[in-house]
Formats: structure tokens, sequence, C-alpha cells
């Protein structure tokens, strides 16, 4: 099956959190979250061992039912895993510290999705440096600062991804505390969409919060 094309499924791009979702489980807020217009779920759990985490992105994929493609964050090797499992999954993320992304696509082959996190010009540059078809998009952030990555790099807000899609020859999504609010000024600033965690995980009814994202993107 050839990858899908980033314009369709980056709008509302999901990015689980285990936690955040408790009591329920994550294939649930994700089911819903679909639902509601979610285009996108990356799984991400950075506590979670090789075990577990195939287990949970296999829940997912089960749970999403091939509606939108499921990637896993970080982990080629479960990726590669649950896809040996005979799961209905898409692709990976990697960052900047995991393995490079010509490799990913060396050992993932032509047919999965590669993301990459960028939030540089430099990154930007080291990116379109790659050969055509090593990355399908960037994932730039952090757009404002976030406690579901405590890590992530200095907050760009909106002008700050404006200045990197501006010049980007693969699609963008922006990460990194955002709300409905900011979908407006994003998709002005060039960003292909919007991912999305804690405004869905942590919300009473992620069906309706999906919606109202999405709703909020597509004004």
């Amino acid at each position: 099956m050839p990858r899908p094309d980033p314009a369709s499924y980056l709008p509302l791009y999901l990015v689980t959190d285990t936690e955040l979702c408790a009591p329920r489980t994550v294939a649930d807020v994700v089911a819903a979250a679909v639902a509601g217009g979610a285009t996108c779920v990356q799984v991400r759990d950075k506590h979670a061992g090789g075990r577990d985490l195939v287990a949970l992105l296999a829940a997912v994929a089960d749970a999403v039912a091939g509606r939108v493609p499921v990637l896993v964050d970080d982990r080629v090797d479960v990726y590669l895993a649950a896809r040996e499992q005979g799961a209905q999954v898409h692709g990976v993320h990697v960052g900047q510290s995991d393995l490079p992304p010509d490799l990913v696509r060396r050992i993932v082959g032509p047919d999965a999705v590669v993301g990459l996190s960028a939030a540089t010009a430099d990154q930007f540059a080291v990116a379109h440096a790659l050969p055509a078809g090593t990355v399908d998009y960037l994932g730039v952030g952090a757009v404002h600062a976030t406690a579901t990555k405590p890590d992530h790099p200095t907050p760009l807000g909106v002008d700050g991804v404006a200045a990197l899609t501006g010049a980007a020859r693969l699609p963008c999504v922006a990460i990194g505390g955002i709300t409905a609010v900011d979908a407006s000024p994003l998709r002005r600033a060039g960003a292909a969409g919007m991912a999305i965690v804690s405004a869905v995980c942590a919300a009473p009814d992620p069906e309706r919060a999906a919606g109202l994202l999405l709703e909020a993107w597509n004004s």
C-alpha cells in the first residue's frame, strides 16, 4: 500500500499520552478522537518497555481499524514488531536524537510513513538535504511550553513556526501546547496541521474535543 499523502493526515494529528488518558485506556480515547475527526494518531509512551509498547500500538491500531494512519514515536523496532504481528500500523516519527531518518527509511521500507522533528533552521536544512522521499513531513515545535514533553526545545511561538515553515519544502505539523485558539494562526503561518496531546487526551469528551479542534482548523 503506497504511503498516504501528508495533506490527508496532518490537519489534526493526535499524539497519545497514557497518563493523561487515564483512567480510560489509550485505545478508547483514540477511538473517540478519531470518531470526532482526528486525522492521524502517533502512539507515544516514553515509559513503556518494548513489549508493552508493541501491545499498546497494536491495541490502538485495532481501535482505529484503518480509518487514519497510526504511527509510533521513536521506536522503529516497535513499529516493525507490531507490523510483523499483523497490526495495521503505518510508520514512525523520530526526533533529532533518534536513528537518522535516512537509516530509518532504509529499515522501514518505501511504504512506511517517516516523520522527523525539527526546531531550527539548521535542522530544516539537514532535512531538506535528504534524498527525496526520505521524510514525509516535519514536526515543528514546541509552539508553546508544554508539560507533556519537558525536554522540548525553546518555544517558537507562532511567529517562530512561520519563520521555519515559510521556507519549508516538506509539509509541517506544529506541536507543543496547542489549543483551538492556535488553529487559525498556525494555518496562516503555513502549518499543514497541528499535533495535539493534552487538548484531547485530557479532555472529558475526547470525541467532542477533537471535533472542535478540527472545526477550528477548517474555519
